[in-house]
């Protein structure tokens, strides 16, 4: 299976969550677009203790910001059609860029790349004030183009309410709970991998 890891905003955790992911599943990593420094899947290869194979970028762009925009900076558009899903026996999780409807360029969004090339969609939403709006509106983008949605990771500090209204509203299981931590390696990495191991096929 080719899991998409997509998130309701910016920084929000997704690649954090995509090592948690290729931890529990032993699944290969793949980031098709990155724009800045540092390159989130150095980061996935530093915190995984399992030996995966990460693939290189589609797109490496220089400027950290909206795809579509740091594509500009360096003269290039990017295109749906470059993008050819890497060849794996495994599991492959995919780490989108922000959330679902940014842009990579004039008429395709991040969530008309993982249409494309995944399974299904493994949303991370943190939780902050508006992030029941935002996580809804995001459920509902990917509803409308069929997307199956594996389930929500719900990252932060725990809002019960928050949490219960939006299972209520999407309909989605929450397959794990990150909560803040000060130090993230190797070993939270493999803590969650336990708990999201046990919550996959629930």
């Amino acid at each position: 299976m080719n899991y998409f890891v997509t998130a309701i905003d910016t920084d929000s955790g997704k690649t954090f969550m995509s090592a948690i992911l290729c931890q529990a599943l032993q699944a290969d990593y793949w980031k098709p677009v990155q724009a800045g420094f540092p390159r989130d899947a150095d980061m996935v290869k530093k915190l995984i203790s399992t030996d995966i194979t990460i693939f290189p970028e589609t797109y490496l762009l220089n400027t950290p910001a909206s795809p579509h925009a740091a594509a500009a900076i360096d003269g290039i558009t990017i295109s749906l059609d470059a993008f050819q899903r890497p060849n794996t026996k495994n599991d492959l999780v995919i780490e989108g860029a922000g959330g679902c409807l940014v842009p990579l360029n004039d008429n395709d969004f991040v969530v008309d790349l993982a249409s494309r090339v995944a399974d299904a969609v493994v949303l991370v939403a943190d939780l902050y004030l508006g992030s029941i709006n935002h996580t809804l509106l995001t459920v509902e983008a990917l509803k409308k183009r069929n997307i199956p949605v594996k389930g929500i990771i719900f990252n932060g500090q725990s809002n019960p309410e928050s949490e219960r209204i939006i299972l209520h509203h999407s309909g989605l299981r929450c397959l794990l709970h990150i909560q803040r931590e000060e130090l993230i390696d190797q070993e939270t990495v493999k803590r969650y991998a336990h708990q999201l191991k046990e919550n996959w096929n629930g």
